[in-house]
Formats: structure tokens, sequence, C-alpha cells
């Protein structure tokens, strides 16, 4: 579980191709800090450290990951965000975050206002259900809140820390980001999927 608060950047440093799925080697401060076996959450992916050292980490990504990411379009030399596990003991700055990707939508655009920015998310159709204006959102591991939405996009919009701190500002109109909506959202709406839409059903107690 993670907090959508991005720890620190990284440089894809490396990439090899498995006989099934890929390896990615990331370099980033906090490699020295990790163990095998830790998750880390890779622009919002959750993956398992299998090597690391002082400068950087290794994870393997599954073939279905690629699949279902935008983790097929890393490149050596592309940042990336990352952030480790919450703890119990953490505060809870950002929201719930599972690391388990959505979808992956395209930056529709992208537009400064004074030291702000709007950044504009062109999602696919079947999260719709899911995106709330001021829900939260998680874009590529950041938490966000939902400023605007219309059908199949909504914007977002970015103090300057993030800014600064994420990879956003490395990104143009086009690229792939990764969507995770907000876990209270998907299991509200699946609730009342399994119990025909009526949320009075949901709470009976009836066998």
């Amino acid at each position: 579980m993670f907090t959508g608060l991005v720890e620190a950047l990284g440089e894809v440093a490396a990439t090899r191709e498995l006989p099934s799925g890929r390896r990615i080697r990331i370099a980033a401060d906090i490699a020295a800090q990790l163990a095998i076996g830790d998750s880390v959450a890779v622009n919002g992916v959750c993956l398992t450290v299998v090597r690391f050292d002082a400068s950087g980490f290794e994870a393997d990504v599954s073939p279905q990951t690629l699949r279902v990411t935008n983790l097929e379009d890393l490149r050596e030399g592309a940042t990336v965000n990352l952030e480790r596990p919450l703890l119990p003991s953490d505060r809870l700055g950002g929201h719930f975050v599972q690391g388990h990707v959505d979808g992956v939508g395209r930056l529709a655009g992208i537009e400064q206002e004074t030291d702000f920015w709007w950044v504009t998310v062109a999602y696919p159709a079947d999260l719709a259900r899911h995106v709330v204006t001021k829900g939260s959102v998680a874009v590529d591991g950041i938490s966000l809140t939902v400023a605007g939405l219309e059908a199949e996009r909504f914007t977002v919009q970015i103090v300057p820390h993030t800014w600064r701190c994420t990879n956003l500002h490395a990104r143009r109109a086009g690229d792939a980001v990764n969507i995770e909506c907000d876990i209270i959202g998907k299991y509200v709406a699946r609730a009342l999927e399994a119990f025909g839409g009526d949320p009075r059903r949901a709470t009976s107690s009836r066998p």
C-alpha cells in the first residue's frame, strides 16, 4: 500500500528482455535503503526488488504488467516516480494507492498558469464510473485531485512542488500515463454492480 506521495525520482539505467517479461534497472538514491523482496512503486506500479546496490535496484516486470501499464514504453534514460510502501506509523498525506494500475491514459494537454500547471488526462471509457470531481486519482503514482471532469478526460492542477519533484516536468502531451482510481470508489461501484444497483441489498443481513 502506498500514498501517492512520490518519494524520489529514478532513471531507467537498463532494460533486459527475459524469456517471459522484462527486467529493469533503475538508478536511484533510495536504492541503498532497500532489501531483496521489498515493494517499490515505479510510476505507480508495485514491483518487487530482486537485486540492489548503492546506486540502483532491479525488478522484474511480468508480461501482464507490460500489457496493462506504461512500463512497456520505458527506455534507458526515462525518469520514473518512486515510492516505498506506507508504514503503519506514517501520516497518510495523499490517499490509499495499491500500485495496481486500472488503465493507461494519455496526457491530452499541459498548460501553465503562473507557477501552477493544468494537466488534462484522457482515460479509458471503462474507468468513467470510478472518476469523480474532487475525488482522488493516481497518475503515474502521483496522488492528485480531480479538478475538472468531462467525458473520458479529467483535469488536475499541479502545484510547483509536485511539478518539480515528480516526472511530470519531463512529460509531453501524448505521453502514456498509468491511472489508478480511488480504491473506495472501486469497492462502492463493485458492490452496486453485484447487488443490481440497489445499495440497500448490499447491507442486507439475510443469508
